[in-house]
């Protein structure tokens, strides 16, 4: 009925059967003038109200500028609206004109002109419709109309062609000439579509981010990262280089859009918190009280006086709490980070979801048009433009798989990323509100981790959410079509890929257990390797070496046994995964012809199934993974919501009332630590007048921090309040610096004034200070003002408080840690009655007694309370708790006098050690061991005086030029980074190889050379036997012959799988001896490298090296060195039977591998140097952090949160600057490495189709199911070179450390005599020393002796050179000139070892290491328990180990943290 209809409309036939019946096919011309007119234009009004909306919008109409390129399509339009006007006018003519016949045109010749005249109109309508929208530079819609257009436009092309050749002549010449012209402009505006049209005022914009300015096609390609490869391979991209972000994927914005719904969200969750608690109290009373405070804190209050005390107890507390966690339900708001983080991104969900399904549909047409193909090759009369049909339908449909799947990728990829930054940035800004309860609940540590790894986990899972729907689709659909190929014998192919299932989750677990037991190890060795490292000097000066060596060496073989029984097992699991497409395979077509003689396989079913078994593989190994990571990721769900839950700070407990008088007034307020607890401070009533300097004195507890605490805001008020007017500034009593330049930690957010700051620093006795730093006051001070003697920081501290401008400050006694005469000049100069802040309310907490006469106002706290408040005469005189005070006072400061005398000052004004180490840039984020390692190293080196370090630096300044240089912040770290830019050296990879055995490496390849030929073998097995189907042709099939086929198609699949099994046990052996050898060099070498490598060389570094480095050596190498053999042949393999069976293919092979290995070698440099930035700036993230969290009553107090938070998202932003460019640089490879892929297929069909005559059907279903598979495989290859040659790297970092330069040897020939040195005499002759060979001399030409027996002192200022002279008695550092000889034997003559163990120190701060106290005393095991108790009671310990409940046995902890200070 329909095509009746039609053909009256076109007046002529619209479908036979005969037009494509034959050699040269064509379509019906009827059918090219609707049904092809139809589609684009179809297509076009369906999509024009998207284009048209810009224009409906009353917006200011011309804001944009009309481009050339704009004017160009328009005129383009306009031409082609002519030509439709033209193509109407020739019809009307023709009929109605003065020549008109009597047969008149049929409906299509007016419908068609005045249908294109109307959508040119349209065209450009929309086109204006694109200039108007906001930051458009083109549209999809309109290219792909364009495209359409053209595309249909091709056959009406072809056949007026060939209808004028066949007649020679052309019949209808207007319309003819009509129709070219238009075809020829529709071409143009198809060109012109392409083209990005970027108004002038966006060229800045595209400049800094070329993707705003990316045309369709460029988008969909990746084309507009190009510059970006190209840069990276030219030079090794520098932070600089990279592109400015979007704004939809800027923190700032993820994080408001994120706050907005986890606002709501949370809400609900607490109100149904609410309600479950109340359910819960009609029920059971008692446990509900409970439960709700436990929700806030552990439910005592703890003075932060007491809490050190808590230390101890706190660990069997946390076992006891875990316990309890297990029993009890969750008791903070649950279930609601999910929805909120649904809700953020419901968009880009929704977007990739949709590629994805498309994706996942399209895979399914491959498989089937390969079943086309093979039986075209079989039925020879069939013509052979459909072989090219389908050839071309192949590369098609891998095409467009292509470009979905890598969009979505990108949608996924970016999804991760944003989910990350959300989270990180809500973590951050939950921190700067968190109350004291919650954060007593989760350590720096802790929260750190959120940020890292929580966060982290989310963003993994979130890359490959959609499998959770998509993975039991493709299941389902892949068996519809093999039930369709098999009939019910697919089940036995999916039993035996059920089965795998259960093995490998079993496997799985296994291989968790060994990997917890490995990171105990691991954490063992890595704390003995961090104390050893953080005491080098005390194991140099007693020459313990090598006891400590043989403890690590001892442990790394423990770690070794269960590395390797980890490695077996992942071979076993690799034997199962490689058996297990052989083994499905097998039991599908051996049952399948088991069944029934009449089954007989045939080439079409046996490669259409291989091919859908083929896509069956990833999901079923990809669901078990996913579902695990989810079960974790749970874990962090739960971690997240309970700290983003919790309480925020009360914010109204410090009220601002400007109607009072007084500048700080308490009435009547009591404050406890935590919501429920007893309050510390009691009934405390303060009036405090404007400019006043008020003291508060009272005994260590009596609550004067917790005083100050209050009036910042950070205490619970269970009754009365605090006002105060005016702002603040504290100065804590633990001075707190931030990792900036100085000038920056005492400007603190505060604009510069050059007059203002030298006054501050000039008061502050920062002065001289300032003078001896390499880049004054710009110099970096490090984390945790590591490069900062105790003093100097609390004087920056007091330097910002005074700076900041403040009406009130609150001072928290700041003049504790700095000298007595510094302490009075800061006084006089800043916080007394004559200093800078003479004018400004003061409160001083303090225990100089000294400065009390001239403060305005003494508090006394006893106990929680106030107990007197007067001048400081008045209250000398009533003798109360005051007088008490100042008596105790006297005795302690006496005592202390005569310390100051002895070392205080030594240590004191230390001048500032310019630290340019830049804080470990070589440490990845990720690594959380080297996080704690670099915390606990920056405070011991801050505890450090060694003269040693001091000296070296301070000296260095010598060389002003690059120091300066240097201390530049940025440029440094990176500058730090680049002795790993490039490409990796191949004498790394055979110092790997060499580490592993030439001969483990000669065996591992040619087992798996021989497990790729059986591979092949059992391929071209197969296919020879699908030419059964066509030899027995309407015969029976011989049993015999089928048990043959089976059995051995079934052998060389076993064979393939035993012999990967084979190559993985070897490979594990031989990785292991590779991670042996490597970190026992590199262990030995680090023992035997001088002092001052360890001087100039943060300890996190070095222990990164066995942390990090030797990591990857062991697990992430012989991983990745495995995955890179088999993809290497498996795209050996591919090749080689492509060319066994179209032997054209050859000439195509080098054209495709030049370009790959171009594409490649583009790719891995930029993608390793991005990888590289993302390290470096996620570390500043996490330091950034700690910081914060560490500083956070200093940031509360000078209200600077929101600085803080802008900070933030800066630090975040630099950090996905590198993060985003790496995931489009991946896809960026993909989508050129699958073209490439997709090229291998058609290529392989087209040469199929072409030499279909000399060549069977069972090879070409061979060829192109193996080419289907290339595209991943070759994906693989290059991912796989890119990770070994990023991995690599760390045999490179290892080795560089196992080669750095010794010191003289422990033991040499000329050995002292067996008791020497027996009198003890010591002589210096002319002895002059220097640290480093282009350093000045430290010691000048010492002369002197020093006879048997004498007791000697030595004195001199800071850096005179004492505690070099000890060093160089141990040959810490070496003579420059002149020799010591110790009872007439010259030390530079002996071995090391032979000198230190006869000589012992007392250093100058102790060092304790985790172990027994035994250990600690006597590590060679040479004394027995009487010497040792011996030893004990003449350094009056006896009686403290013995009240200890082990004695001698009791366990040291780390760095001695259970042992009082005085006895370590």
């Amino acid at each position: 009925m329909c095509a009746a209809a039609l053909e009256e409309f076109c007046g002529s036939v619209f479908w036979n059967a005969s037009f494509v019946e034959r050699e040269d096919p064509d379509l019906p011309v009827c059918v090219e003038q609707t049904v092809l007119v139809w589609i684009p234009l179809g297509f076009l009004w369906l999509s024009a109200p998207w284009n048209l909306m810009p224009l409906c919008r009353r917006s200011q109409v011309n804001t944009k500028h009309r481009t050339k390129l704009y004017l160009c399509k328009q005129l383009v339009v306009f031409l082609l609206f002519l030509t439709a006007v033209g193509g109407l006018i020739v019809t009307l003519v023709e009929d109605f004109g003065p020549n008109s016949s009597a047969e008149k045109n049929s409906a299509v010749f007016y419908t068609n002109p005045v249908l294109f005249a109307v959508t040119w109109i349209l065209v450009l309508l929309c086109q204006e419709g694109v200039r108007r929208k906001e930051r458009a530079v083109d549209s999809s819609t309109l290219f792909f109309f364009w495209f359409l257009l053209v595309l249909c436009d091709v056959f009406p092309f072809q056949t007026l062609l060939r209808e004028a050749l066949r007649q020679g002549e052309v019949r209808d010449i207007p319309r003819f000439s009509l129709f070219y012209i238009s075809f020829g402009l529709e071409l143009i505006a198809l060109v012109l579509s392409a083209v990005a049209d970027i108004p002038p005022e966006a060229e800045e914009l595209v400049k800094k981010n070329p993707e705003a300015g990316a045309a369709f096609l460029s988008r969909i390609t990746f084309n507009w990262f190009n510059s970006m490869v190209v840069k990276g391979h030219k030079t090794p991209l520098v932070q600089e280089d990279l592109w400015e972000l979007n704004e939809t994927d800027s923190t700032a914005y993820i994080s408001q859009r994120f706050n907005q719904h986890m606002r709501y969200e949370l809400g609900l969750a607490r109100i149904r918190f609410q309600k479950k608690l109340k359910n819960k109290l009609l029920k059971d009373p008692s446990k509900a009280v409970e439960e709700a405070s436990q929700s806030n804190g552990l439910g005592k209050g703890v003075s932060q006086d007491v809490l050190m005390m808590e230390e101890k107890g706190k660990k069997e507390e946390e076992k006891k709490k875990k316990n309890e966690k297990k029993k009890e339900e969750t008791n903070y708001p649950n279930a609601w980070l999910v929805t909120t983080l649904y809700k953020t991104f419901k968009g880009i969900l929704i977007e990739s979801a949709f590629f994805k399904l498309l994706q996942d549909l399209l895979a399914f047409v491959s498989p089937q048009l390969l079943k086309l193909m093979i039986s075209f090759i079989q039925n020879k009369s069939s013509y052979a433009w459909v072989g090219y049909l389908y050839a071309v339908l192949l590369l098609v449909v891998a095409l467009l798989q292509s470009l979905l799947l890598q969009q979505y990728f990108q949608r996924c990829f970016v999804l991760g990323m944003k989910v990350r930054t959300a989270l990180m940035a809500a973590v951050y800004k939950k921190a700067l509100v968190m109350s004291n309860d919650n954060r007593k609940e989760s350590t720096v540590g802790e929260t750190v981790n959120l940020m890292s790894a929580d966060a982290q986990r989310f963003n993994d899972v979130t890359n490959f959410i959609h499998l959770l729907w998509s993975c039991p689709l493709q299941i389902i659909v892949s068996i519809v079509f093999l039930w369709m190929e098999l009939g019910p014998s697919t089940l036995a192919g999916l039993g035996v890929m059920v089965l795998m299932v259960p093995i490998n989750g079993l496997l799985a677990n296994q291989a968790r257990k060994f990997q917890i037991e490995n990171m105990k190890f691991k954490d063992k060795r890595l704390k003995i390797m961090n104390e050893m490292l953080n005491g080098i000097k005390i194991l140099k000066l007693f020459a313990w070496e090598p006891s400590f060596r043989t403890q690590v060496e001892d442990i790394r073989g423990e770690e070794l046994k269960v590395m390797r029984k980890f490695a077996y097992l992942s071979s076993v699991s690799t034997f199962i995964f490689s058996c297990a497409p052989a083994l499905v395979s097998l039991a599908t077509f051996a049952v399948f012809v088991g069944v029934s003689s009449d089954n007989i396989l045939t080439a079409e079913k046996a490669f259409t199934s291989i091919s859908l078994f083929n896509i069956l593989r990833f999901p079923l190994a990809m669901l078990p993974m996913l579902i695990a990571s989810i079960v974790q990721t749970a874990v962090s769900k739960k971690r997240l919501e309970k700290f983003l839950g919790g309480d925020d700070l009360d914010s109204d407990i410090v009220r601002h009332d400007p109607s009072f008088n007084s500048a700080v007034s308490i009435s009547n307020g009591s404050f406890s630590w935590e919501k429920d607890s007893e309050p510390l401070l009691k009934n405390v009533s303060l009036d405090i007048k404007p400019g006043r300097l008020v003291a508060v004195v009272g005994a260590v507890g009596s609550g004067k921090s917790s005083l100050m605490s209050a009036l910042l805001g950070e205490m619970h008020s269970t009754k009365g309040f605090i006002n105060i007017q005016g702002s603040l500034a504290f100065v804590p009593q633990q001075a707190w610096i931030q990792n900036a330049t100085l000038r920056d930690n005492i400007l603190f957010g505060s604009p510069f004034e050059d007059r203002r700051f030298q006054d501050v620093v000039e008061a502050c006795a920062l002065g001289p200070d300032l003078k001896l730093l390499s880049a004054g006051d710009l110099t970096e001070i490090g984390e945790k003002g590591i490069n900062l003697s105790g003093g100097q920081k609390q004087r920056v501290s007091l330097a910002r408080a005074a700076y900041s401008q403040a009406d009130i400050f609150l001072l928290d006694d700041p003049l504790s840690a700095v000298d007595s005469h510094v302490g009075k000049h800061l006084f006089d100069k800043v916080i007394g009655p004559n200093g800078l802040l003479k004018n400004k309310t003061r409160i001083l907490v303090t225990h100089g007694v000294s400065f009390l006469p001239y403060v305005d106002e003494v508090v006394v706290l006893v106990n929680g309370q106030v107990s007197e408040i007067g001048s400081y005469q008045s209250l000398r005189a009533s003798k109360g708790a005051f007088s008490e005070f100042l008596d105790e006072y006297a005795k302690e400061q006496s005592n202390q006098t005569t310390h100051e005398k002895d070392g205080y000052q030594d240590t004191e004004d230390v001048e500032l050690i310019p630290d340019r180490e830049d804080t470990q840039p070589d440490c990845p984020p990720e690594d959380a061991v080297s996080f704690t390692l670099k915390r606990e190293n920056s405070i011991r080196r801050s505890q450090r005086g060694t003269r040693s370090s001091f000296r070296l630096r301070k000296n260095s300044t010598l060389k002003p030029a690059e120091d300066t240089g240097e201390t530049k912040k940025g440029q440094r770290l990176i500058e730090k980074e680049t002795m790993e830019t490039g490409q990796v050296k191949f004498s790394v990879y055979l110092q790997y190889l060499r580490a592993m055995g030439w001969g483990y490496t000669f065996w591992i390849f040619l087992i798996y050379f021989i497990q790729n030929i059986a591979f092949i073998g059992q391929n071209l097995w197969l296919s020879d036997w699908t030419n059964d189907a066509a030899e027995y042709y309407n015969q029976t099939y011989p049993s015999s012959m089928r048990d043959t086929r089976v059995g051995v198609f079934g052998a060389l699949g076993v064979a393939q799988g035993l012999f990967v099994f084979l190559g993985t046990l070897l490979l594990a052996n031989a990785s292991v001896n590779a991670s042996r050898i490597l970190h026992s060099r590199l262990l030995n070498n680090i023992l035997r490298v001088p002092m001052l490598f360890f001087d100039t060389t943060p300890i996190g570094r070095v222990v990164n090296r066995f942390a990090k480095d030797i990591f990857t050596v062991d697990e992430t190498i012989p991983q990745s060195f495995r995955s890179w053999i088999l993809c290497l042949l498996g795209v050996l393999g591919t090749l080689f039977v492509i060319c066994l069976a179209t032997p054209f293919f050859t000439i195509i092979i080098i054209p495709l591998a030049v370009i790959y290995f171009f594409v490649q070698r583009f790719y891995v440099a930029t993608s390793r140097q991005l990888r590289r930035l993302d390290s470096v700036s996620r570390s500043p993230i996490y330091s950034h952090f700690g910081e914060t969290v560490s500083g956070l009553s200093v940031i509360r107090a000078y209200n600077h949160q929101e600085r803080f938070l802008k900070h933030n998202e800066v630090t975040v932003d630099e950090n996905l600057k590198s993060v985003y460019p790496w995931i489009v640089s991946n896809r960026w490879l993909a989508i050129r490495l699958e073209f490439l892929g997709n090229l291998v297929v058609f290529f392989s069909a087209l040469f199929a189709v072409i030499s279909r005559d000399s060549i069977d059907s069972g090879l070409v279903g061979l060829s192109i199911s193996y080419a289907l598979n290339v595209t991943q495989t070759l994906n693989w290859l290059v991912r796989m070179t890119s990770e070994l040659e990023t991995n690599i790297v760390a045999v490179e970092r290892v080795s560089e450390y196992s080669e750095l330069e010794n010191e003289a040897p422990w033991v040499t020939q000329h050995r002292p005599p067996e008791k020497w040195p027996e009198a003890g005499r010591l002589q210096f002759l002319d002895y002059k020393v220097r640290y480093r060979p282009e350093l000045d001399l430290v010691l000048k030409g010492i002369t002197c002796d020093i006879a048997s027996t004498e007791k000697i002192g030595i004195v001199g200022r800071t850096g005179a050179g004492k505690s070099s002279l000890t060093n160089c008695l141990f040959r810490i550092i070496e003579a420059a000139e002149g020799r010591i000889l110790i009872d007439d034997v010259d030390i530079s003559t002996i071995g090391l070892h032979d000198l230190r163990n006869n000589l012992t120190i007392i250093p100058q701060d102790p060092v304790l290491f985790s172990g027994s106290l035994r250990m600690n005393l006597d590590p060679f095991n040479k004394f027995s328990d009487e010497e040792i108790w011996k030893v004990l009671e003449l350094s009056h310990l006896k009686d403290y180990v013995a009240g200890l409940q082990e004695g001698l046995q009791h366990e040291v902890a780390e760095g001695g943290e259970n042992l009082r200070w005085a006895d370590s």
